[in-house]
Order: C-alpha cells, then structure tokens, then sequence
C-alpha cells in the first residue's frame, strides 16, 4: 500500500512537472500560417471551447484543447471577446490568447481632411469596405439627429482627423466620434480667444474659420487672411470672398465662378449679402480655428492670390487694385 502511494505522489507530480514544462513550453511556440498574416472573426457570446474550435476552423490553431487548457491556467475563460481578429505569422498561442483577451480586433481607419463638405465626408464612409453603412438614405439632418447633435445643418461640425475604428463599426459612431472631437476642440478654443471679436458664438466662428480653410492653404497666412475678414466685419463691409458663393451654387458650379454668379444672390454670397454665412462652408482645421480667434492685427481690407497659393494684402482698393493688376492681369 505505501509502494502504491509513493508511486501515486511520484505519477502525481512528474505529472504536474510534465504540464509545468508543456505551460512554459506552448504558449511560445510560432504558429504558422498558410498566409503572411491570418484573419480570424469570432463570434458573439461564444464560449472558450467554441472559440478555440472557431480558431481551429480558421487556420490559426491546430488543436482546440491546448488553447482552452491555456486558456483556463491563466484565468482567462471569461473574458475571451468576439470581433474581427488579424494574426501576424509566427504569433504565438499567447499572443493570440492576449488579443482575445483585450479585444485587439482587427482595426480600419477613414481621414477626414479639412476643406472637405459634409457630402463628401459621405462619399468617404460609404466607399470604405471597413465601414457598415446606415445613413446612405438618410437626410442630413436625420443623420444628426442620429448622433446626438443639436444642430440640424451638419456642414464644418466633425473634426479633420484619422479615425481608426473596429471593422464593421456603424458610421454614424464614426461621425459621432468625429463631431464629439468637433464640438470639445472648438469649446476649449473658444474659450482662450481674443477679446471684442465680432462673432455672437463659436459657431459664427466656425463659420469664419471655414472661410479661412477654403480661402488658403498656406498656414502662415491663416492669421491675416483672418484679419481681413474681421476687420471688415467690424467695418460692415461685405466679406466678398469666393469658397462661400461656389458653396451656394452647389451642384450648378462647373469649376469656373462668372460675374453672374457674384451676382446671383443666395444666402451663401457674401457678395449680395452682408455678414457670414449661415453655416460653415467646410471642414476646418483647429489651425484655421486658432486663426478666426486669434486673427492678425492688421489693417488689411484686401487680398489678392499671386498664383504661387499666396496672397498680397492691401490696406486700401487703390492697392489692391494695383495687385490684381500685377498678379491677376500680369500687367
């Protein structure tokens, strides 16, 4: 009987030190791959046993039962979460089990770059595969209804960045993330910006700050081009400034603004319109923001482009007018 017990103890632990050795063993082994990377999707509310068999299914394990035993020695069951899943060749079976365990889905990312319309932020979601879309029939204004938003008019209100989002994620999260980030870095502008500006909120200078995006791309310019506007707002002047006239005619602009339309009133012309607009005209940076906040102290009334994507300013409509003689008619 003591023999059988003593053999027993030793079956025991050369048992545990065989499954000690094995613990440190496999969840270090390289798993290989038919691929040079293996993309896995896991299902919702599956168990540790359906999860390793899902795995197995899929190329990445060979056998469920290790995983699980893994799986269950490091506390792990539980929290295994479902998802889309992309495995580099020669991961291990930890490294695989940690990524379940975190939730280290398989990302996409979408940019949205700042000059661009809320209609081609559209564009954008619907043609990115990464993306579950649910507001292709839907109105603007539904759509922010969707997310949460007080305004109905969506145009300048999602912020200029990349995004990097769960695959199969719903673009109305995507938007609502982008507005969120929108409304939180105009606020906290806002609330730093220079005395005595003429804006009644942040939106009119959201608004301003969209005019300063489509007016240039050169940074360092941002500020001055901010001054002029301001100083004629201040003036009553009207802001006369291209980007909001080709706004207003939509569909109907063709590449080429004429003297009729600077004539044809809508209320986006500030040329037959005095003031800002009533919305923004596009996405503006937070550079261009700082800028409609912070703008140049200038006398400048004028700008006028030199063909090169910089402007020369003008104190005076006699000055000005000598530039477009120089920049525009090359006289």
């Amino acid at each position: 009987m003591k023999k059988f017990l003593l053999f027993t103890l030793a079956a025991g632990i050369l048992l545990l030190l065989s499954f000690l050795a094995w613990l440190d063993h496999y969840p270090k082994t390289s798993l290989h791959f038919d691929n040079p990377a293996q993309t896995v999707v896991i299902k919702p509310n599956s168990g540790l046993s359906s999860i390793a068999n899902q795995l197995v299914a899929q190329g990445v394990i060979e056998n469920a039962l290790p995983f699980v035993l893994l799986a269950r020695s490091l506390n792990k069951e539980s929290s295994l979460q479902a998802g889309e899943y992309t495995f580099e060749q020669n991961a291990t079976p930890y490294e695989v089990l940690l990524a379940l365990n975190e939730g280290k889905t398989s990302q996409g990312k979408i940019t949205f770059i700042e000059g661009k319309t809320f209609k081609e932020i559209r564009q954008k979601l619907q043609s990115n595969s990464d993306i579950e879309i649910t507001i292709k029939n839907a109105s603007d204004a539904d759509v922010m209804a969707l997310i949460g938003a007080k305004q109905q008019h969506p145009e300048g209100l999602f912020f200029p960045d990349t995004y990097h989002f769960n695959k199969a994620t719903k673009d109305v999260v995507i938007l609502k993330n982008a507005y969120t980030a929108m409304v939180t870095k105009l606020e906290a502008a806002w609330q730093n910006r220079e005395a005595n500006l003429p804006y009644k909120d942040s939106y009119q200078a959201l608004i301003m700050a969209s005019i300063i995006e489509k007016e240039t791309g050169k940074a360092s310019e941002r500020p001055m081009i901010a001054g002029v506007f301001v100083n004629r707002l201040r003036m009553g002047m009207l802001l006369q400034t291209d980007p909001t006239v080709i706004y207003g005619m939509g569909d109907a602009f063709d590449g080429n603004i004429r003297r009729k339309d600077l004539r044809k009133d809508t209320e986006y012309n500030t040329y037959t319109r005095a003031g800002l607009p009533p919305t923004p005209i596009a996405m503006p940076s937070l550079a261009a923001i700082e800028a409609a906040l912070h703008p140049a102290k200038t006398k400048a009334l004028y700008f006028v482009g030199k063909g090169d994507g910089s402007h020369e300013f003008s104190d005076s409509l006699t000055q000005h007018n000598r530039a477009v003689a120089k920049y525009q008619l090359k006289r």
